[in-house]
């Protein structure tokens, strides 16, 4: 029962309301009870009602309209079939990938009476998982082979698992352990494929929709079902990526007349490129040209070009080992570049400044040329304005991207005057001070990050005389000292740890007296990695 509903209920009751109010009240309690329960009831089943039923699904009859109804209340007809399917077999996959985990840890165990027991249960809920995709949608030939070959071997098991019941010889249940493990292997590999063969049938469902339809809303609607299988996992994606849904995405952002679907589109597309294979798809179509065009298009919306922008983030990350789709990119660099500053500069929100801002900071890390354009584009002038901006960069991560930009632009030579001009190491020491405002870990991961790459840009910054001096009068040295003497400053970093005492030595190097004796004796003389050691297991004095 849903815990709004209980809320508004007791408020009510409280108020005195009369009959007529009371029934009002008590149907939409009910039928919020019975929806819950009917959607419920399809997994959670006894197992003695499934093996005598052999799980056949319970057919609707013609005249229980009013039933489908509260089921289906408020989505269309088709719709709703998509996301039953969808989410029915994802579900069951749980349920059986659960049970089937079960299964191996109770069979090293020896516990035969909870393998046989689990046998069945996992044998109810295969056998109720194919029958009911069977009847919801046609099943092509080759996945009725895998079925019948699943079906036969669940059953083996039932049988198999049975059998060790009645015994307690160990020499046989020692050797019926070794093939229930085998068998039990097959039904797994078995049902792995045949899931993924039920869920790529869906998914050409959805793209066949997306391909053929002329409604913006069947269109949206698979759409919006594909982007919500891609949050089920890598896996899940690459099969998505194989059935072509790139392709088809594509095609709906290169026709104007599906304008309002642009945004949608890109971010399914951003993240079915999270796998190699998406963003192979992406290069064949041409896809970096598409995204050029709307990021440059003054008539794009700006969701559309932030959504553009995390496409082009997701293929341009370093963490994805191909980097053949990076050569189509290069032709069109200069004008996804010069887009994404300026959605920087106008974006309306932190979100849309995020994705813009992550785009670039990747970009930076493999073409120089890109740092070249950024800088002819006052690129350092707007990132360092942004920061200003608490509508714009609100959070470590928006930081994170600025201050890698910066970094990468810290390189160039003549990207220290223009960072002097925009009062930008005031800036650093700012970020060299980030700390979270909650205990999330990827938050404080965040900080780490932009403490880390602050210091290292006012390290190569520093080779510029003016920009060291300028930064010893602001006070960087006793921050620096301050991060590498205390652990909780940096939160225990030791990436944090290394780059401010490379920033401090590269300061000391031009300045040696705005260093104590003490500090230089220990921070600057040693090594870097016995300056390292010492502060690394130094404990912070409370005293």
């Amino acid at each position: 029962m849903q815990l709004s509903t209980i809320q508004k209920t007791t408020e009510e009751e409280c108020s005195g309301p009369g009959p007529k109010q009371t029934d009002t009240r008590m149907q939409s309690l009910q039928v919020d009870s019975v929806q819950r329960w009917m959607e419920d009831l399809r997994h959670m089943t006894e197992v003695e009602c499934m093996c005598v039923l052999q799980a056949k699904p319970i057919g609707v009859e013609e005249d229980s309209q009013q039933g489908e109804l509260i089921v289906a209340s408020g989505v269309g007809a088709g719709d709703h079939v998509a996301r039953n399917n969808l989410q029915t077999l994802l579900r069951r996959a749980l349920v059986v990938s659960t049970e089937l985990g079960k299964m191996f840890q109770r069979l090293e165990k020896g516990r035969w009476q909870r393998v046989h027991s689990t046998a069945v249960r996992a044998n109810c809920h295969v056998r109720s998982l194919v029958h009911e995709y069977s009847a919801a949608r046609s099943t092509p030939p080759e996945m009725q082979k895998y079925e019948k070959s699943l079906l036969e071997k669940c059953m083996e098991l039932t049988n198999i698992t049975e059998r060790c019941l009645h015994t307690d010889d160990e020499f046989f249940l020692k050797s019926m352990r070794e093939a229930i493990h085998e068998i039990l292997t097959d039904v797994s590999d078995s049902f792995s494929n045949m899931i993924d063969m039920a869920l790529a049938n869906e998914i050409r469902v959805l793209i066949k929709q997306i391909e053929s339809s002329d409604s913006i809303h069947t269109i949206g609607s698979a759409i919006s079902n594909l982007l919500s299988l891609t949050q089920d996992g890598p896996q899940l994606c690459s099969i998505i990526a194989k059935e072509g849904a790139v392709v088809a995405l594509f095609k709906i952002c290169r026709q104007d007349r599906f304008r309002d679907l642009y945004a949608h589109a890109l971010r399914t597309v951003a993240s079915i490129c999270c796998v190699e294979e998406g963003i192979n798809q992406l290069d064949k179509v041409d896809g970096i040209l598409c995204l050029a065009d709307i990021l440059t298009d003054e008539s794009s919306v700006e969701a559309a070009r932030a959504e553009a922008a995390a496409v082009v983030a997701q293929i341009t990350s370093p963490h994805h080992t191909s980097t053949q789709h990076l050569a189509s990119f290069l032709e069109s660099m200069h004008d996804i570049v010069t887009a994404l500053i300026k959605l920087c500069e106008s974006a309306s929100c932190g979100e849309v400044f995020l994705l813009a801002s992550a785009a670039l900071a990747n970009i930076t890390f493999f073409d120089s040329m890109a740092c070249e354009i950024l800088l002819q584009l006052n690129a350092i002038q707007i990132l360092l304005q942004a920061c200003k901006d608490r509508q714009r960069v609100d959070t470590p991560y928006s930081k994170d991207q600025v201050v890698t930009i910066l970094a990468n632009l810290s390189v160039l030579e003549q990207c220290a005057s223009e960072v002097l001009q925009e009062q930008g190491i005031e800036r650093l020491l700012l970020l060299l001070g980030e700390k979270p405002s909650s205990t999330s870990p990827s938050e404080g991961a965040a900080c780490e990050r932009v403490q880390q790459k602050a210091a290292v840009t006012l390290a190569r910054l520093s080779r510029d005389p003016d920009v060291a001096q300028t930064a010893i009068q602001l006070k960087a040295v006793p921050r620096l000292i301050e991060l590498c003497r205390s652990p909780t400053e940096r939160n225990n970093s030791d990436s944090v740890l290394v780059a401010c005492l490379a920033a401090l030595r590269r300061l000391a190097a031009g300045c040696p007296d705005s260093i104590e004796a003490a500090d230089h004796q220990q921070l600057i003389k040693p090594r870097l990695v016995d300056s390292f050691l010492l502060c690394s297991n130094m404990e912070e004095s409370f005293v």
